[in-house]
């Protein structure tokens, strides 16, 4: 036969709260009864004891003896026995009287001065013990007879013999119990209410925390959306657990968010490189076939060489390419120094004019805008827009370049009279291998990694970069750079004879000067 362990299962904090609570009022009231009681309970017995040692001093002090108090006793005989002495009785009804000979053994006495029968006279000198040296010592001790508690003290008389009298403190005992029964009662019921007070304060309190916990499983199960509530309002340190769990929620949210782009973003790379390797290969493998099965001749042969080595060269372009971006990801920029974007930008737009000489190009970079960064990875900022504005606009359309320096950043701005992109090829044109003329691109020769490597660059020396473009208004790509803290003076620009800058000049267009 199997047996299943009992689940322990942890108490609340609420609970223990309020549990803590009512142990330390519990405790607090029951020292405090107990003071209470102790001190009532020595009060009283102090007032009894104070009686019992006044009578006991009037007795030692008075010149009377044991004759004297039974002629008192034969005096009171004679004036007869049938008078109502009630009063006298109920006067001492809390005291007793006994009179012992100087050996301490009882002696006769009328009841005027105790009520106590002359039967129980042995049991009180028995519960005294030594009543010589009781009043010897003039203690006041207690004693209990036939279930009665006494206060006793002795008096010696002028004669030896001694003078025993008592009072009954039973009154005392039953005020000090009924004392103790009223400070349980009230302690059990002030504990009842300190923990139900208690749960309660602790549950509005502790409610914060619980939502906690509800937003912390919600989340757990998948819903990153999910914030702690903060329209009730706790205390200082709950409130700010509260903010920091929020802050650190969004934070997880926000890092979740960027893993599972970047992880879309790696497979959707992966795809286009798989793509767009696949397209070169299979050219190459399929004249590599015809090659090899002689089924190439003459022109032919010469026609497939030549596409074998276009496609080569492409791919070989895009592994370069490919490399660039992943270089700029672990290593931003390897060598920093002072560069001149006008001077860059001035051999980029020449480099274009030899390229497409009909194509117009404005160039307006006169006076030096000198960062720091990488040269090579600078020029290639303007290398890569310039080739997209010669892969991807007709020769006819007009291209200005621009860089200057504003406050403390240098803005360099390459705008094309182009067809201008739709807008929602506009936010993609960033993305690896995006184009928005697949087959004009592939035509032309063109990656789809050109922006994506300008962007990096760009945010690589703490910049940024942004376009401008609607469909039959061009597109005009803007990049802004911090300027070096100390610019380095340029070489002066080559001028020609008369001192004025060289001019761009091409076969059938207007003279374009820089």
């Amino acid at each position: 036969m199997s047996c299943k362990g009992k689940v322990h299962r942890p108490h609340t904090l609420r609970g223990k709260l309020s549990l803590v609570n009512a142990l330390v009022l519990a405790v607090g009231l029951v020292l405090a009864g107990c003071a209470s009681i102790a001190g009532t309970y020595m009060l009283l017995m102090s007032e009894v004891d104070d009686a019992v040692r006044t009578e006991v001093q009037g007795l030692s002090g008075t010149r009377i003896n044991s004759e004297a108090l039974e002629s008192i006793c034969a005096f009171a005989a004679g004036m007869g026995g049938d008078h109502d002495d009630s009063r006298i009785k109920d006067s001492y009804q809390r005291q007793a009287f006994l009179l012992l000979d100087a050996k301490g053994r009882p002696l006769p006495m009328c009841e005027i001065f105790s009520h106590t029968p002359v039967v129980d006279s042995a049991a009180y000198v028995e519960a005294i013990g030594d009543p010589v040296a009781l009043a010897r010592s003039g203690e006041v001790v207690s004693v209990e007879i036939d279930g009665q508690h006494h206060r006793v003290g002795v008096a010696r008389l002028d004669d030896g013999a001694l003078a025993v009298t008592s009072t009954r403190y039973d009154g005392v005992l039953k005020a000090v119990h009924k004392l103790f029964y009223v400070e349980a009662a009230i302690a059990v019921l002030l504990v009842i209410k300190l923990f139900l007070i208690s749960n309660t304060a602790a549950r509005r309190k502790l409610r914060p925390l619980e939502d906690m916990v509800e937003t912390a499983s919600a989340i757990s199960e998948g819903d990153l959306s999910r914030r702690v509530d903060t329209s009730s309002k706790g205390s200082l340190e709950v409130e700010q657990l509260r903010e920091a769990l929020n802050v650190m929620l969004h934070q997880i949210e926000g890092a979740m968010r960027t893993r599972e782009h970047a992880t879309a973003q790696l497979r959707q790379f992966l795809a286009d490189a798989s793509h767009e390797l696949r397209t070169p290969l299979a050219t190459v493998r399929g004249y590599l076939q015809l090659y090899e099965k002689g089924m190439l001749a003459g022109e032919e042969k010469e026609r497939g060489l030549t596409r074998v080595a276009e496609e080569a060269e492409r791919m070989s372009r895009l592994v370069d390419e490919l490399l660039a971006l992943a270089r700029l990801e672990a290593h931003p920029v390897r060598d920093r120094g002072p560069v001149d974007l006008a001077c860059l930008l001035r051999d980029a737009a020449a480099d274009l004019a030899a390229q497409q000489p009909r194509r117009v190009v404005e160039v307006s970079a006169r006076e030096p805008v000198t960062v720091t960064g990488d040269e090579a990875q600078l020029r290639q900022i303007a290398a890569n827009l310039l080739a997209n504005v010669r892969t991807h606009t007709p020769e006819s359309a007009a291209v200005s370049v621009s860089v200057r320096a504003v406050g403390g950043t240098a803005v360099l701005r390459i705008a094309d009279t182009g067809p201008g992109l739709r807008e929602e090829d506009a936010a993609r044109i960033f993305d690896r291998f995006f184009r928005a003329d697949p087959d004009r691109a592939r035509v032309a020769g063109g990656s789809g990694l050109g922006m994506a490597i300008v962007q990096a660059v760009v945010e690589a020396h703490d910049g940024r970069v942004t376009i401008d473009t609607a469909p039959g208004e061009g597109l005009a790509v803007t990049v802004r750079l911090p300027l070096a803290v100390r610019p380095l003076s340029a070489p002066a620009p080559r001028t020609g004879p008369a001192g004025t800058p060289p001019a761009i000049r091409t076969p059938d267009a207007a003279t374009v000067r820089t």
